[in-house]
């Protein structure tokens, strides 16, 4: 998403979410950040003011749009969303030096945009060109800016002192903002509020996750912190990909036991390769007549 996205109340959703383009790095080449939070008892009831307005706004919107539009058509407005905000990454990309970074956002903007119907599909990631994100707070990381304390800023969300100066310079800079009249204008609020609710259909498992944290602040505030220092580390090319903060599947022809350990495992002990489908309707009944027991 662009920048502009991350400004909504759900802001947990991207810190916590995976709604990027898959991840391959573990959590364990990330190195542990211990997030700087000098103004934890103000951030403290603004984020659990943000989560309450949460519950009672954004989620239901949320949850209506998901049962209202079909998947399909979520998807073609995501990509869309995805679409317009290519130049600014393109633009962040090229301001941290990574010219061929910048190369594959412009070019994907205009495949995009063009022969993908304004972004509705992604041709460009076809053509070996996958999505990735950039904005000013990780172009600021790039040349050493470090992050300062840690912020939960009403509306906005969660932050850090670089991270809100690049959020404000990417507001104020998004080229496709400038192009069409910004927030201001009605495709700006258009898309600021397709964002926000897109943004938060996908994070609804994050939600919940923070539901069932025992500290669900320090939660968000932990997931925020290692994955805005994972991306910075990405910009300096000391990490390939951000982590996922799950566990990386393992290779299940390297890991598989030899034949003989396999016939020993008892077969309650396996995995059906198909869970039932519960939703299905039941099968017609057998034409052929079944013989009565004698």
């Amino acid at each position: 998403m662009a920048a502009a996205a991350s400004m909504l109340l759900a802001a947990p959703a991207p810190a916590l979410a995976q709604s990027a383009a898959p991840n391959t790095v573990s959590p364990a080449l990330v190195q542990p950040v211990e997030p700087y939070d000098p103004f934890g008892r103000v951030n403290r009831p603004i984020f659990g003011f943000s989560m309450a307005v949460d519950k009672g706004i954004i989620a239901p919107l949320a949850h209506g749009y998901r049962r209202v539009v079909p998947a399909v058509v979520r998807s073609r407005i995501s990509s869309v969303l995805d679409n317009l905000g290519e130049p600014g990454t393109a633009l962040n990309d090229f301001a941290q030096g990574h010219a061929k970074r910048g190369g594959v956002a412009t070019a994907r903007f205009a495949i995009n945009s063009t022969v993908g119907l304004l972004g509705m599909f992604d041709v460009a990631t076809k053509m070996k060109l996958p999505y990735h994100e950039s904005d000013f707070g990780q172009t600021l990381g790039r040349y050493g800016a470090q992050p300062g304390p840690y912020l939960y800023v009403p509306v906005v969300g969660p932050s850090n002192f670089r991270d809100g100066l690049g959020r404000i310079v990417d507001l104020f800079t998004d080229p496709t903002s400038l192009l069409t009249g910004g927030v201001t204008t009605t495709l700006g609020a258009v898309r600021f509020s397709a964002t926000t609710v897109d943004v938060r259909v996908g994070a609804d498992s994050a939600f919940r996750a923070l539901d069932d944290a025992t500290d669900p602040y320090a939660t968000a505030r932990s997931a925020y912190s290692q994955r805005r220092a994972a991306f910075v580390q990405q910009a300096t090319g000391e990490v390939g990909a951000l982590p996922d903060f799950e566990p990386v599947p393992t290779d299940t022809a390297a890991t598989a036991p030899p034949a003989a350990e396999q016939s020993a495992v008892p077969a309650a002990a396996a995995v059906p390769e198909d869970l039932p489908d519960f939703d299905a309707e039941p099968a017609a009944p057998s034409s052929t007549p079944v013989p009565a027991p004698n």
